[in-house]
């Protein structure tokens, strides 16, 4: 069968194409390779004009134009040419390096240093800027992007519900009231810590040769500094210069990253399981969408699909994720080729996630809260009160205040106003505060919910 998004053998590939496809460009083979042949003439570049390495004559400003031209232009028939080489070398980097001193043989001054193409690298040297490039700029152009779309909604839906009372639910049993717009609050202060970690992950690289020890760069130049070069080479490209490793930088800035990935999916985990059971016990209900289908046979059901969606695939994400962080910084020896097929799936990893979060934007924007209901379970839920009550009475020294009130409303299935307000008339205290708490409800008992929720 010829491949398309109905034969694809991953969902990502196949029904969610278009949802992920802004990760394509990134992760996909294409992108690999692309990067690749990024980095191979960004080295050609940085020792062209170096003047101390004699036989490597600099380029002239039409030259670099051109190499640069190679790199921007690089198209998918670039890339099917580089897979065709390495279909006869069966090695992949081998492969961009052949390819691009082909193409630089139509520019003289080019032609004349292509054997500095590739110059005492490993290919790991190439591969390692690669995948940090590919995991900055993903990171930079679609992820947090997609994260900030997210929060922010979930930032309007605070400031749109901060006075509305709900009853809390701690254990799932009726707890201290808070407001629907806190609740959200709650997670948009979350996603917003966890959103800095991902923004804030320093991503390593290396470029030292087979083991680390500038081996072959020292062999050719002895007299040079190969290490300070490397140095600048790295930090111009954006990333933090590792100094320590062996033929492949040990990835602890990627685990980092994915730690933080995986960070922020498990709170919207938590997000998308806390929205469906408020939709289940009615807080919410779900605008509809004229033509959608809820279920096969009940043509009533308005189902909260995204948020499952977004559980299932961020707990896919995650699995990944785990995996990817635990096992790329640990490798046998100077070498071993267990993180190059792991590190192909990345894309997979970030992939869920990013689908993830398009179904948590998706429900977020169909949510309306439902004031009736939210009113009718605090209406009918006077015991809660009972917080509030034994607080008083302790603060003006009433004896056994909690054992008072538990007496009064423990497993008793919940009281109404009329026995509370009976209660509160026989008590002890002064009498402002006691028309201070016959005046409380449930729905005002709210503490600074509302304020909190503003100020997220």
């Amino acid at each position: 069968m010829a491949l398309s998004p109905l034969t694809a053998l991953s969902p990502l590939d196949g029904r969610y194409q278009q949802k992920v496809a802004a990760l394509s460009d990134f992760f996909s083979e294409f992108g690999l390779i692309r990067f690749r042949v990024r980095v191979e003439i960004e080295w050609l570049k940085a020792i062209s004009a170096e003047s101390a390495l004699a036989e490597i004559k600099p380029m002239s400003p039409d030259s670099i134009k051109h190499l640069d031209e190679l790199g921007r232009e690089f198209s998918v028939e670039d890339a099917e040419s580089v897979k065709a080489i390495e279909s006869r070398t069966n090695h992949d980097v081998k492969a961009i390096e052949y390819w691009l001193r082909e193409k630089l043989t139509a520019n003289p001054e080019a032609a004349a240093i292509t054997q500095f193409v590739h110059f005492a690298c490993t290919s790991e040297d190439i591969n390692n800027l690669c995948h940090a490039m590919m995991l900055r700029e993903s990171r930079h152009q679609v992820m947090l992007p997609a994260l900030d779309s997210l929060i922010g909604k979930l930032r309007q839906l605070a400031h749109d519900y901060a006075d509305l009372p709900m009853l809390s639910r701690t254990h799932g049993q009726s707890a201290t009231p808070s407001t629907v717009g806190k609740e959200l609050a709650n997670f948009v202060y979350r996603l917003e810590r966890q959103r800095k970690r991902i923004a804030n992950v320093e991503l390593p690289a290396k470029i030292n040769g087979a083991v680390g020890n500038y081996n072959a760069h020292l062999a050719a130049y002895p007299d040079f500094d190969w290490e300070n070069f490397s140095r600048q080479f790295i930090e111009q490209l954006g990333f933090v210069f590792n100094p320590y490793t062996t033929q492949i930088e040990p990835h602890d800035g990627i685990a980092e990253l994915f730690d933080a990935y995986a960070g922020i999916n498990t709170v919207l985990i938590d997000m998308a399981r806390d929205l469906w059971a408020y939709i289940s016990v009615g807080y919410f209900k779900q605008k509809v969408k004229e033509g959608e289908v809820g279920s096969s046979t009940m043509p009533h059901k308005v189902n909260p699909i995204d948020f499952e969606n977004a559980e299932g695939n961020l707990g896919l994400s995650n699995a990944l994720l785990d995996h990817l962080s635990a096992k790329l910084p640990v490798s046998r020896w100077q070498r071993d080729l267990t993180d190059s097929t792991v590190l192909r799936n990345m894309g997979t990893a970030l992939g869920y996630a990013a689908l993830a979060y398009d179904s948590c934007r998706r429900g977020l924007d169909k949510l309306e809260a439902e004031p009736r209901r939210l009113a009718e379970d605090l209406d009918e839920s006077w015991e809660i009160l009972a917080e509030p009550v034994q607080t008083v009475m302790k603060r003006f020294g009433i004896d056994d205040a909690y054992e008072k009130l538990k007496a009064l409303t423990r497993g008793k299935g919940g009281i109404s106003r009329d026995r509370l307000h009976v209660f509160v008339r026989d008590l002890q205290i002064p009498e402002i505060e006691k028309d201070r708490l016959l005046s409380m409800t449930p729905a005002s008992y709210t503490g600074r919910a509302a304020q909190l929720a503003r100020r997220i």
